[in-house]
């Protein structure tokens, strides 16, 4: 379970990373800033959908028990 978290980690970030280098690359003209734009905004939707994803994954394995809660009780 922990690789899998991990490898999602990097894939977010790698996607965070590729939308930075299309918002700082240079274009041309105005249809390479368009499609500079849409690669851009593609790049970050994919973050969020593989943040919600990798989200969704931990609570799943939290209720079936594949991973524990550590750390502080939530009530004294």
């Amino acid at each position: 379970m922990k690789y899998l978290v991990v490898l999602a980690f990097i894939a977010i970030l790698a996607s965070l990373a590729s939308a930075l280098f299309f918002m700082m690359r240079g274009g041309k003209d105005a249809s390479d800033d368009k499609a500079k734009g849409r690669r851009m905004a593609r790049a970050l939707a994919l973050r969020v959908g593989l943040s919600i994803v990798l989200f969704l994954c931990i609570l799943v394995a939290w209720q079936l028990g594949y991973i524990q809660p550590t750390g502080l009780p939530a009530s004294r």
